[in-house]
């Protein structure tokens, strides 16, 4: 049995265990356990071909980051991807693939945005589960990261992130505990920073009650590479393995000889190592993987993650065999930005680029020119302004290739603005001026601002990063061999400025403070009507749809089943992202105006119709009680909405809901309003307060003086006016929590 393997082991042999062997392995221990090996690979295998630290990594696909992924909303693609990488891990001797992240884009400044899906916990969650489930479909393990609230690379290994627990549990935690409930990952990776000044990789709330507690996790929790500060600490708040190895292991073994750990918390990492081993040991495998297969799979992720965020009077696709002289500026177009810096850098097996893609799939009739437009450094260079000019002026359309360079995303450092660099947005704007159509193709990780120059575009394709395919994906997509069909997981700002955590982020004196609270993204921008670029869930098609027969049936007392047709009225095959959301209208918001809470993507061909079916629980309802310690759902009406992007609903249904039938504690510091309020405790008070003599009737109360005093504790002050003692508001409580129990 695997608990007598571990037992039978020293404490020193245990405490081995407790840490890697080498930079990229878990450590052996004589014939007990082997040595894993992990790989960085959210969208690739970065499989070192040594195992130092810093090793260069062997050919493997280069899938579109997260970014791009996430912006397909499209579960079934991500899980595929997920089974390839799995296929591609097992041919090169991985055990375990660290990834996917799942952080939320508090800020479209975090320069490690690219790495993760959304603004939004539903979308990353469901997303992140799809590749989960597909990495560990074949048996190889995934970790999900960095739990938590790692959401910026600013002096990250130290910040600490100070977040009230509402925000918490309904926006940081919900994406990880909807993998960890529904994909049930082998691993998670605790991140580098603090949480309310607790370092995540020591935080026994956060790893032991709610992860392990709560929510059943029941794998290994490993650390960033280099986030642990006192092993024995993690080890006692529940982590597992600390990554890499940095010779403390006889620290541990002290802390356990002189009292300060029990030696249960280091058999239980044991136990959990093994236990892992034996996990990937059933895994499927293989010895190499279909490179053609996987590259064709990159480029149909890239096509399904861009956006078409513009195409005044129909300027896209472009016709291949048409008589047109189209003019391809930017260096992008022929160097392509197709990943991120950083610990997920991928070296691919192949390398397309959209210029030469773009010349392969041309028509015999259709003329192509290049001109690189701007240099890859930013220097200004007034010679490839002029060539680029005078081309676009000799062309019917002009295909702008724009971006962020790469050194400006990049794990470890948080970018400074959203703006493009200043020599492309005046590139655009010459070419502008010497050619009436413009289309600007964007390749980027993270949000850019378009207000200041998108009405020199007459098109604008937000590509983001597309990955090793991603330059055949972009001639599909402009030629019109498939239609756009990607949507915003992120809001588009009209500046830095109106992001919510603009005068928070990204802190200082090592702390950076949530004061946005839940209001992050279009939580932000919709509760409060603010304009946008472009909202959450945006992207245009090349056809058209219509939404129509909504129909919601109750399925129990809490839960329901929403279905709404959707239509393919445009001339071509096209793709529609459904989204429902569920909106609380309030006086004053005590909640964001709407949230998402489902999505479905749609394949249809002209003229045809589809249903797409939303079930909604308990949970899409609650929000998160500090008092209570828990989820609640309070009674009374709710909106459905069914729509095409956040801002743009197109069906709504007004529904009710009895509540969660949970009444809070009473005492005597609740408010007169909570006593009223309670379904027990209200009978109770007006009972009494009739019953009594002396006692003031509170329909003798006019309702001004009433609504004054409604926030005051009973006991304190209103229910001696009302002629009740402290003892008989103490009877009153006990008996409404009899009588509630």
């Amino acid at each position: 049995m695997m608990s007598d393997r571990v037992t039978d082991l020293t404490l020193a042999e245990q405490a081995s265990l407790a840490s890697g062997g080498t930079a990229w392995t878990t450590a052996a221990v004589r014939d007990v356990v082997r040595s894993l090996h992990l790989s960085d690979g959210p969208h690739g295998l970065r499989r070192a071909q040594d195992e130092s630290l810093l090793s260069a990594s062997v050919p493997a696909t280069c899938f579109p980051p997260a970014v791009t992924s996430g912006s397909t909303w499209d579960p079934a693609l991500v899980r595929r991807m997920g089974t390839a990488l799995a296929r591609e891990a097992s041919a090169l001797g991985v055990d375990v693939i660290l990834g996917p992240g799942i952080n939320i884009k508090r800020s479209p400044l975090c320069g490690r945005n690219f790495e993760y899906f959304s603004e939004d916990p539903h979308v990353s969650g469901v997303m992140g589960a799809a590749l989960v489930e597909g990495i560990q479909s074949l048996g190889v393990g995934a970790c999900v990261k960095h739990f938590a609230v790692n959401n910026q690379e600013t002096d990250r290994m130290r910040v600490s992130a100070d977040v009230d627990e509402r925000t918490l549990r309904e926006l940081y935690l919900s994406a990880f505990e909807h993998v960890v409930r529904e994909a049930r990952p082998y691993t998670v990776m605790a991140s580098y920073n603090r949480i309310n000044g607790v370092y995540a990789c020591e935080n026994l709330w956060l790893l032991t009650r709610v992860l392990r507690q709560e929510w059943g996790f029941d794998g290994l929790v490993m650390s960033d590479w280099g986030a642990v500060n006192d092993r024995a600490a993690a080890l006692a708040a529940g982590l597992d393995l600390q990554m890499p190895p940095d010779g403390t292991d006889r620290r541990l073994v002290a802390a356990v000889e002189d009292g300060r750990l029990d030696r249960a918390a280091v058999t239980a990492a044991a136990t959990r190592v093994l236990q892992l081993q034996e996990r990937v040991d059933r895994a499927q495998r293989f010895d190499d993987w279909d490179v053609d297969a996987h590259h064709e799979l990159a480029r149909e992720a890239a096509r399904a993650g861009a956006v078409l965020l513009k195409n005044d009077g129909g300027l896209l696709p472009l016709d291949p065999a048409a008589h047109l002289t189209v003019a391809v500026i930017g260096e992008f177009a022929r160097t392509p930005r197709y990943q991120g810096h950083g610990s997920s850098r991928v070296t691919p097996t192949r390398l397309d680029n959209a210029w030469d893609a773009l010349r392969q799939a041309a028509g015999p009739d259709l003329k192509l020119t290049f001109s690189p437009g701007f240099t890859l450094t930013g220097a200004p260079d007034p010679g490839l302004t002029d060539e680029a000019v005078a081309h676009a002026a000799q062309a019917d359309v002009a295909l702008l290739f724009l971006g962020l360079p790469e050194e400006s995303e990049t794990e470890g450092r948080d970018r400074t603005d959203i703006e493009l660099p200043r020599c492309q947005v005046e590139l655009l704007r010459s070419v502008a001026a010497a050619c009436r159509k413009v289309a600007v193709v964007l390749a980027n990780g993270a949000v850019v601002s378009v207000a200041d120059w998108q009405d020199d575009a007459q098109a604008v394709l937000e590509a983001w990063l597309g990955g090793q395919a991603g330059g055949a994906a972009l001639a599909d997509l402009l030629y019109g061999a498939c239609s756009p069909s990607g949507k915003l997981t992120e809001s588009i700002p009209l500046r830095l400025q109106d992001v919510p955590s603009y005068l928070y982020f990204p802190g200082q004196d090592r702390h950076t403070v949530h004061g946005e609270g839940r209001y992050v993204g279009y939580r932000h921008y919709d509760t409060l009507d603010l304009p946008v670029a472009y909202p959450f869930g945006h992207g245009l098609s090349y056809t058209t749809f219509s939404y129509g027969d909504l129909k919601v049936e109750q399925t129990g007392d809490n839960s329901w089943t929403v279905r709404a047709t959707v239509t393919n009225t445009g001339p071509r095959h096209g793709e529609e992202v459904v989204q429902l959301y569920v909106a609380f209208d309030e006086p004053h918001p005590t909640r964001p105006r709407h949230e998402l809470r489902g999505f479905a993507k749609l394949a249809l061909e002209p003229g045809a119709s589809a249903r797409a079916e939303f079930r909604l629980a308990g949970r899409d309802l609650a929000w998160y009680s500090t008092q209570r310690g828990g989820w609640r759902i309070d009674p009374g009406t709710f909106t459905v909405e069914v729509g095409a992007s956040s801002r743009d609903i197109r069906l709504r249904a007004e529904l009710s809901t009895p509540g969660d039938g949970i009444a809070d504690e009473l005492t005597a510091a609740s408010s007169l309003g909570e006593w009223l309020d309670h379904p027990v405790g209200g009978k109770l008070l007006r009972d009494r307060l009739t019953a009594h003599p002396g006692a003031v009737k509170l329909d003798d109360v006019g309702p001004h003086v009433l609504s004054a005093v409604s926030q005051i504790p009973l006991g304190k002050f209103v229910g001696p006016i009302l002629g009740l003692t402290s003892e008989t508001v103490a009877a009153l409580a006990a008996a409404a929590q009899k009588e509630t129990a």
